[in-house]
Formats: C-alpha cells, structure tokens, sequence
C-alpha cells in the first residue's frame, strides 16, 4: 500500500490545504490553471508544502507531456534526454525537485529549452533560489514562495484524510490530542501524515485506536531514525546546529554537523548557514569568523564530500568558540524599520553630489566638510535627515573588539549618539 501522503495527494487546487495567498479566486495559480498557460516556475518553500503536488496539478490542467526528474540522481545527460522527447513529442513540462542542488553546468543545460520554449521547467527548492539557481534561468521564471501550514491548516487535513482515505476509514479512531503531532510535523504535511500512519500502523491490533500526545511521542521517538534518514527533520537538524554555534557549544554544533553529513545533507547549504551566523551572530566582536566563514563555503564548492567534512568541522568550531554579538544584525533590522516608516526624508543638501552648476548655486554639497583635512580625520557634521537626527541604530556589543569601537564612536559622538 502507498504512503497516506502519496494516496490522498490533491488532484486540483481546490483540493490543496493551505497557500490560500496562491490558491482561491482571483489567485495567481488560479488565473495560471483557468488560463491553461503555465509559465516557467520556482517554487520556493519548506518541505510539504505543496510543491511537488501544485507542480502535477498544473500540469494536469494542460493536458502537456510531464516529466520528472530530481536533482539528486539525475544528470545533463536525463536533462538532455527529456528535451529530446519534447522536441519529438510535443511541449513539455519538466518537473525538477530540489533544483537547488543541480550544478551550473546542469542549470545551463536547461536554459536553452526553456528559451526556445520546448520545455517548461517547474523546479522546487527549499533554498533561496537567487543563490542557487544560475540569473538567466531564473529570469525567465516566476517565483512563487509557499509558506509551512498553520494550526488550522493541519489539523484540517488530519480531519480530511480520516474522512476520505479507505484504510484509515475502516479503523476506529479517536484524535484525542493533537499538539504533538503538530508539534513534530513543523509545518510539514507529508511529515504530519507519516507520522499519523506510523502511530496509527503501530496501534493496529487495537479495536479502538485513541491518539494521545503520549503515544505519538512513544513512536516518534521509537522511529526518529527513519525520519532522520529521510530527510524529514532537515529544518529541525539545522535549527539545532545554528542555535548550538550561537549556544557557543562547539561540542554540540559538530554533533548536529555530524547527523546532517550522515544524511546527506548538501554541504554547500551548511557553509551557507554558517556564512550567515558568522554575521548575524558573532558579527563585529571577532570580524575574522566572516572571513572564515567565508573560505570555508569556497573551499567546500571546490572540495566536496568527503574531504570538506574537515573543513567544515574546522569552522563550526571555530565560529562556535567565537564571542558573540548581534550588534551589526539589529542595527540594519532598525534602520529598516526606519527606512519603512520614513521612506521619504530629504538627503541634507551639504550630502548631495553637486555635478553642475545649478546644483552648486542652489546649495548641494554647500557646508560639506572633507574628513581627511581635519586631525584624526574627523570632523562633526550631520549625517542623517533631520528628522532622524540622533537615532542610534548600532549600539555595539559588550565584547574586547566592539568595546574598542565603542570608544573610537564615543570620542565623536558621545554627546549626539549617547554611547
């Protein structure tokens, strides 16, 4: 029998649970389905959101050739193999999962398809698809983002697939409780209804199955492992290991390192992370861990497993070991939120470039002072709109090196900025 996710997966929209920003009247996959004109697509998202399934109902709704191939076993050479049977057989459209791990040779070998119109690509990606998909592909496809189902989303489709599937229909089951199965599912449909399957399968010999918190937890913790190796607890896995460098607990970050090369888990997407953290967390109090960071994410594109699991070990330690500060993080996250709210505030015109005369008269760049030619090369002046005059969006952290600019900022700025 085939998994509960693979027998009850929608065959239309209206089928579909969640995504209600792309699905429903006047939605964009709507007008694309009605329309029966599919463009080139990315659909970016966390993993059971819908992607693979809007990608077969899409396709159904055309009547077109559908092929599908996944970025992890599959090579130019079956890319090149299904644009020939498109060319022979008609428009097609070519499913790829998990595109982001397709190479730029083998996104190049889509591209001339996709131009010509031979094929239409429909890629799924749990990445960022600026970073990993190569910018003529993706100019020449429309980027939907799916987003991880709610409460509400999920506990509807617990309620449909009792309903409607044969199997679970013939049992007797009572969902007593449900917040651990939300809990563990993350978002994640397939993930939910796995699990619902393997705490129902595990309950078969009873005449009445009741589902507690209690007796999912039993089984999950029972068969983590087949999750694990499945790929279901990526998003987990990394929360785990980027929390653990920021815990600085380097102990714990290699073992969180250690589970995801076990899985597989591309390790381009874990010097990513760490590319991230190094900024986003540690930051100015040790300025090096980004250029770490950064070696490393090169040196893993060049290496590969599993060689770069060294390399990779070397910088989670380090980065774990680092002092930390988010100072850099929430000084843009504030300026922003400034920027959002006064988008509009006039640039002080001695900041203004002045390249004509008109310019000059009406008093651009007028007052300017050139830092260079005071001592310390320094001088006061005012930097931001007038409105915003004193705002303070980076206030350094307390570690050795943000400690020595807190002083450099205090020695010019104390009285305007308050460090």
């Amino acid at each position: 029998m085939k998994p509960l996710a693979e027998r009850l997966r929608p065959t239309t929209l209206n089928g579909l649970v969640g995504q209600k920003h792309l699905i429903g009247e006047d939605k964009i996959l709507q007008k694309i389905c009605e329309s029966g004109s599919i463009p080139s697509i990315i659909f970016w998202g966390p993993p059971g959101t819908g992607k693979t399934t809007l990608a077969f109902i899409l396709a159904q709704q055309t009547g077109m050739n559908f092929y599908s191939l996944s970025a992890i076993n599959s090579g130019v050479k079956d890319v090149r193999e299904v644009i020939g049977r498109a060319e022979k057989e008609g428009k097609a459209i070519l499913f790829i999962d998990e595109i982001h791990r397709f190479s730029k040779s083998q996104q190049d070998s889509l591209l001339g398809a996709v131009e010509r119109g031979i094929i239409t690509l429909i890629g799924a990606t749990t990445e960022n698809p600026s970073f990993e998909v190569i910018q003529p592909l993706l100019s020449r496809c429309q980027v939907y983002i799916l987003e991880a189902l709610g409460k509400s989303d999920l506990l509807k489709l617990l309620k449909n697939v009792m309903e409607t599937d044969d199997f679970l229909k013939s049992k007797k089951i009572m969902l007593k409780e449900t917040d651990a199965l939300l809990r563990l599912s993350g978002g994640d449909a397939r993930k939910l209804l796995n699990l619902f399957e393997l705490v129902v399968n595990s309950s078969e010999k009873s005449t009445e199955i009741i589902i507690t918190d209690e007796t999912v937890l039993q089984v999950a913790q029972q068969k983590i492992a087949l999750y694990d190796k499945g790929g279901e607890q990526h998003y987990d896995i990394i929360s785990a290991f980027i929390k653990s460098m920021r815990g600085s607990d380097p102990n714990a970050a290699v073992y969180w390192l250690a589970r995801m090369i076990e899985g597989g888990e591309d390790p381009k997407f874990i010097a990513r992370r760490m590319l991230i953290l190094a900024s986003e967390d540690i930051g100015n109090a040790n300025p090096n861990a980004l250029v770490i960071a950064n070696s490393c994410f090169q040196a893993v594109d060049v290496i590969g497993f599993p060689e770069c699991r060294i390399i990779l070990s070397q910088t989670v330690v380090y980065l774990a070991s680092s002092p930390k500060s988010n100072a850099s993080y929430a000084a843009i996250e504030s300026a922003l939120a400034a920027a959002k709210e006064e988008n509009d505030l006039p640039v002080p015109l001695h900041l203004r470039n002045s390249p004509t005369k008109l310019m000059k008269e009406i008093g651009y760049s007028k007052d300017y002072a050139y830092a260079h030619s005071f001592e310390d090369n320094f001088v006061r002046l005012e930097f931001l709109p007038e409105k915003l005059s004193g705002t303070k969006f980076y206030d350094p952290g307390n570690n050795q090196r943000e400690n020595e600019m807190r002083e450099f900022l205090k020695k010019r700025w104390k009285e305007k900025y308050r460090y």
